[in-house]
């Protein structure tokens, strides 16, 4: 028996939904176009108003919202805080003027040109003044993101649509006779209690979450969906939209997930796969194709509306490229993301339809509109975004080299994961390299059978936990009379430029500096070795301090040392405060400054090693502070003895996460093979 039109099996209803899902962004990827495109014309074409195959009923609405809801949090996830931060007044000028100027003249077409009363002009007139982020896969995608342009234009939707729901509010409470000092008040003191509640909470609350559970990765999933959805609905009791409640969720956990994490990886994939194609395919179901082809007033009014926005959100994106010295490309990447409509826009008519302001034909130019800038929106990102990519991967590439990682455990480390979490975060994530894991085996002949399988085993599952962020994993077993030899060894064979080391923070005098595997290795190579001892999950950092003795600027390795605390402080958002021993300031601060970075970093000099310690203990201990020791090799520029106890000193009254960076040798350092990562517990 055949199903009848439109199907109403849920089954039937989500198979087809799937295979739209896959079927129609490879579709239009083969004709170089964006694969959403395909998503919105796809629920267009089978949506109510075309084939009628599929209703946009109760359940296709419900997915369509909660893949908005989630698209608004990733885009928080995703940005750079700090840059963000810093970076503010752009967001707020692009968000202003991408707001003012087609709102004021939207309203003044609406009363005189259309007629339209001026409360139903000042609504209509914020229908294209809010915008969506309709093209953020495409700059996902193209890994732009951060650039600070996008990072203007994602700041600014926050503040249109802010502004614009605002407005929809006022309207209709004028509309009812409830616009009093009452509203007003309601209205400021629920923002005020929402915004504030949140900055407060919801950051104390997910660190004590991850400090204490680092196993269960699906909990840790459930916990941050949990997070934005409950602030998505906590912002609409406090009358704004809910995707500025989830947009605000991503931003307070931005510090505390890592894009390279595989907690990302699997917000991102279920985003990607499901949530945000069905809030696309539920757009495309609105629209009407027959008024295409009928033209009449419907198609004008959404043409001059189209019109109008783009004269807008043009102006708004050329006056803030002006201000702050953007180029063509950034310029019209804003404009490209700022003329997407979704969400707002249908808030605005649907209200305003319900509320007997619009009638049916304008809620219809409305969807029009949505679905023209739905294709045109992806269309301009792809092409000038493409080019702000090319720009970035040329200086990219100009700093940074292919990166491969190799990490080694004994099958007692009892901290592997938190040590896989810093070899993902200080590799490159655009490497192609694989993730190397390795377990030197001590030989023993009754043994050494039984401890090579328990190594196998225990590779094993830090390759499962490595595959959860799409990182590919080759694992090494070595069975050797010595540790360190088996170490140096597998750097010799794999030319392994980073060598990142596994501490316990034991002392005993016959260990010498760190400890007798460690020390042979720092002997033994003249790679960049990292000396970790981290007890507590990274992605709680909330501040980095860094160490750096007199002379580590004539270091040639310097810059190696340099880069891994860049790519740790970018993963984490952690301010970095910069201790400058004996040196001026002035010499690191104009290297950091100049090498790219987009880290917030501070300086301060000391006068002396005991005066460093005494005021790392007198300020009391941090338990989500990472302290990193930047130090030279024995013999080369920035060596001092102090080096060889400091790191002791500080874990006999820090029990914080602590890192020593040994610097490459000048010979290593030259070398240009590929810089690779290596790391043991």
């Amino acid at each position: 028996m055949f199903p009848s039109i439109p199907l109403h099996e849920p089954v039937l209803i989500f198979a087809l939904s799937m295979l739209v899902f896959l079927i129609a962004p490879l579709l239009f990827k083969s004709f170089r176009l964006p694969g959403m495109i395909g998503v919105i014309l796809a629920g267009a074409l089978i949506g109510p108003n075309a084939l009628h195959i599929l209703e946009r009923d109760e359940t296709i609405v419900l997915l369509g919202e909660i893949g908005l809801v989630y698209l608004m949090f990733i885009a928080g996830l995703e940005i750079n805080i700090n840059k963000f931060i810093e970076k503010i007044d752009r967001s707020l000028v692009f968000g202003t003027l991408s707001f003012l100027i087609p709102q004021v003249a939207g309203t003044a077409a609406g009363y005189y040109v259309l007629g339209l009363p001026f409360i139903e002009a000042l609504l209509f007139a914020s229908v294209f003044a809010s915008q969506t982020l309709l093209a953020y896969p495409v700059i996902k995608k193209l890994g732009i993101v951060n650039n600070e342009a996008i990072t203007a234009a994602i700041g600014a939707t926050l503040l249109t649509d802010t502004m614009t729901l605002m407005i929809l509010a006022v309207v209709i409470s004028s509309l009812e006779g409830s616009l009093d000092l009452f509203f007003w008040i309601r209205l400021l003191f629920g923002l005020t209690v929402f915004f504030v509640g949140s900055l407060f909470i919801v950051p104390r609350i997910a660190r004590l979450f991850f400090s204490k559970l680092t196993d269960e990765s699906y909990f840790e999933f459930l916990f941050v969906l949990a997070i934005a959805f409950i602030l998505a609905y906590l912002a609409e009791i406090a009358g704004v939209e809910p995707i500025i409640g989830s947009f605000l969720a991503g931003l307070l956990l931005n510090r505390i997930i890592p894009n390279t994490s595989p907690l990302m990886n699997r917000i991102e994939f279920a985003g990607n796969v499901l949530f945000i194609p069905f809030f696309l395919f539920s757009v495309g179901m609105l629209t009407n194709i027959h008024s295409f082809f009928e033209g009449g007033n419907q198609l004008s009014v959404a043409l001059w509306m189209i019109g109008a926005m783009f004269i807008g959100k043009f102006g708004a994106a050329w006056f803030t490229g002006k201000i702050y010295r953007y180029n063509r490309n950034q310029i019209m990447s804003m404009f490209g993301l700022s003329i997407g409509h979704a969400a707002a826009a249908l808030a605005i008519v649907l209200v305003g339809f319900e509320a007997g302001l619009f009638n049916e034909g304008l809620v219809n130019a409305v969807v029009i509109m949505i679905l023209i800038v739905g294709i045109i929106s992806p269309q301009i990102v792809e092409i000038y975004g493409h080019r702000v990519s090319l720009a970035e991967s040329v200086t990219c590439h100009l700093q940074e080299t292919d990166s491969r990682i190799l990490v080694s455990f004994s099958t007692q480390s009892a901290y592997k994961q938190l040590l896989m979490d810093l070899a993902l975060m200080i590799r490159e994530k655009r490497s192609s390299e694989p993730l190397h894991v390795l377990s030197v085996v001590k030989y023993d002949s009754d043994n050494s059978e039984k401890k090579v399988a328990e190594a196998e085993k225990m590779l094993m599952e830090t390759t499962n936990y490595a595959a959860c962020t799409e990182v590919p994993v080759k694992t090494h077993v070595r069975l050797g009379y010595n540790v360190a030899s088996g170490i140096m060894g597998a750097i010799l064979e794999n030319r392994i430029s980073t060598t990142v080391i596994g501490w316990d923070g034991i002392h005993s005098l016959k260990e010498g500096i760190i400890g007798s595997v460690i020390d042979q290795v720092l002997r033994g190579t003249k790679e960049l070795v990292l000396v970790s001892m981290i007890r507590i999950p990274l992605c709680n950092t909330q501040r980095i301090t860094l160490i750096i003795p007199p002379g580590m600027d004539h270091n040639s390795g310097f810059c190696s040392v340099a880069d891994s605390i860049k790519r740790i402080a970018e993963q984490t958002s952690a301010p970095v405060k910069a201790i400058v021993v004996d040196d001026k300031p002035e010499k690191y601060k104009e290297f950091f400054n100049g090498s790219g970075s987009d880290i917030s970093i501070t300086f301060e000099d000391i006068e002396g090693w005991e005066a460093l310690v005494g005021s790392l203990d007198a300020r009391g201990e941090c338990k989500n502070e990472l302290i990193i020791i930047a130090s030279a090799r024995r013999d080369t520029p920035g060596w001092h003895s102090i080096l060889q106890v400091l790191p002791r000193r500080i874990t006999t009254f820090f029990s914080c996460n602590l890192i020593i960076a040994y610097s490459p040798s000048k010979e290593r350092y030259d070398d240009k093979a590929d810089h690779n990562i290596f790391l043991l517990r």
